[in-house]
């Protein structure tokens, strides 16, 4: 009796923590194109997603010509990266969308940002990762909090199939169920 709970309730940890590691979905930025300054309309590129919180958004580019800037509202909408929350010269930046918001992103060589290379994305709060607790502030790399976000978090449309890393279908959030499920019957019929 004891050894059938436990298995099954091993078992559920496992799937448990699987299924959390599976809903985060990680976004190249601008596809197979890149975080470039050509040829790439990152607005549209993003207008077709859902970002959520724990999702990621890798950067892949030249190192020696471009970088990856994470800025305010105000700085994103005037292309300027003088008060950068954080800056990336890594050529495959990957950062984690930790709170539901608003994030600006741009590129901090001269010209660039004006002529495009821009990416807003608004991040919804329903996720496989856990959002932060009331009263801290998500750390970026650096160790500094990223700034309130001023923009409401609005649903958009599914992300392409072909740019998602991997999603949790209903079929096994209603597995997971079905095991939990399973395990408290079990406990309670020994």
């Amino acid at each position: 009796m004891a050894k059938a709970i436990a298995l099954v309730g091993s078992s559920f940890l496992i799937l448990l923590l699987a299924s959390q590691t599976v809903l985060a979905t990680d976004y190249t930025v601008g596809d197979a194109s890149g975080w470039t300054n050509f040829g790439v309309d990152y607005k549209t590129w993003a207008s077709g997603k859902s970002f959520k919180v724990g999702d990621t958004l890798t950067f892949n580019y030249d190192s020696s010509t471009h970088q990856v800037a994470e800025v305010s509202q105000s700085d994103y909408g005037s292309c300027s990266s003088s008060n950068a929350i954080q800056t990336y010269k890594d050529g495959k930046t990957k950062i984690t969308l930790s709170k539901a918001g608003s994030y600006y992103f741009l590129c901090p060589i001269t010209g660039h940002c004006s002529s495009g290379m821009k990416l807003q994305v608004t991040v919804s709060g329903s996720s496989g990762g856990s959002p932060p607790s009331s009263g801290s502030s998500p750390k970026s790399p650096s160790g500094s909090p990223s700034p309130p976000s001023t923009t409401p978090a609005t649903p958009s449309s599914p992300a392409p199939k072909d740019n998602a890393a991997v999603g949790v279908s209903s079929g096994v959030t209603q597995f997971i169920g079905a095991l939990l499920a399973s395990a408290l019957v079990l406990g309670f019929m020994f």
